[in-house]
Parts: C-alpha cells; structure tokens; sequence
C-alpha cells in the first residue's frame, strides 16, 4: 500500500516493525527505493519478518494441495507469529508526524492502537482509512469520515493493496472518495458499466 501511494508521487511514512533478519534488510530496501520513508520502523530480533504465504493449487506432482502441504500456509498466520507493534510504539510513531492528510491503518490492530490511530487522524484532521480483516466487523467510535476496507483472505498479486494505495494517495491529493475510488480502480484496469 505504501509503495502504490510512492508510485502515486505522494510523501508516504510508515510505522511498522519487522524482525532483525536479512528479510526485513530486503524490506528497508525497497521501501527507501519506492520513495517510502520509514520514520518509525522499528527492528524485533526475537521474532522473523513474515513472508507473504504462498498458496499452490496443485503441487509439483500434480496432486491438489490440501491442509498438510507445508507450501500452504492459513492468511493472516504468518501475520500473527511475526513481530507486532504495541499501542505506545504506533502512538510515539504517529507523534513523529506533525503534517498528515490521510492515515492508513493497514495490519490486524486491537481496540487500543485502533483508538490511538483514530485520535491522531481527529487531531490532526487526516482521513482515516482502515483495513479490516474478511468478515471483521468495524470498529466503534471512528471518525465519522472514516473509510473502511475489507481486505480479502490472501492478496498475492498486491492488487488490494495497489487499490488502497493509490486510493489513498488520490485522496492525499484532494479527491473526493468517490472520485478517488474511481481513480483507484482505473489503474488495474478495472471499467466501470455503462452505466457510471
């Protein structure tokens, strides 16, 4: 998502935290090559840096893949061993931010980052985008113009996250949300019906 907002020539800081493995070296890279700042990215050594899963419908035998194939790995379970941010990390992190238009919360978070998250977005009048995991419901007391995603179970093409990237870099840029969302749908190719 950040990388797609870089690619949109919009200014883009992440707060995060990865492991302390060659993984999360390969990470900083590419953001510092995208054109992602990393103002609060902070470095976990007792936990590995995650890896997207990778999800095979056959194996190389030609055999279904099922639960025990090792090359099958659930969503969101690589997320939930991997290093994870507390609430003073993502309220110290937003603190370094003093001029911020749009704030995306991206990663599974607990009522207390949501609610800090939220409070740095009212405070400093940024547009509040949120990431829910499938069938999450949303949570309470958001800022009323808050936008809410649901993400799918895997992205492994980044095609949802190119979406909410370039979304929210267009809103960065004064879009309204609905013409945003249009802008954003465009640049996979998407069409609309005739009748939009």
């Amino acid at each position: 998502m950040a990388l797609a907002a870089a690619r949109a020539r919009r200014a883009v800081q992440l707060v995060g935290r990865t492991g302390d493995d060659a993984t999360a070296d390969a990470i900083v890279l590419d953001l510092a090559l995208g054109g992602v700042g990393h103002v609060a990215l902070l470095r976990d050594p007792a936990r590995q840096t995650p890896l997207e899963p990778v999800l095979r419908e056959e194996d190389e035998a030609g055999d279904p893949a099922d639960d025990t194939d090792p090359m099958v790995v659930p969503p969101h379970a690589a997320a939930a061993e991997g290093p994870t941010l507390d609430a003073a990390d993502v309220d110290l992190g937003l603190r370094y931010l003093t001029d911020v238009d749009v704030v995306v919360l991206a990663e599974p978070a607990g009522p207390e980052i949501v609610a800090i998250v939220a409070e740095a977005a009212r405070w400093g009048e940024a547009r509040l985008i949120l990431v829910v995991g499938a069938g999450e419901s949303v949570p309470a007391d958001l800022p009323p113009d808050a936008i809410v995603f649901e993400a799918p179970d895997a992205d492994p093409d980044g095609v949802f996250a190119t979406l909410v990237g370039t979304f929210a870099a267009a809103l960065d840029d004064g879009s309204d949300p609905a013409e945003a969302f249009r802008a954003s749908v465009a640049t996979d190719g998407w069409t609309g019906s005739p009748a939009d």
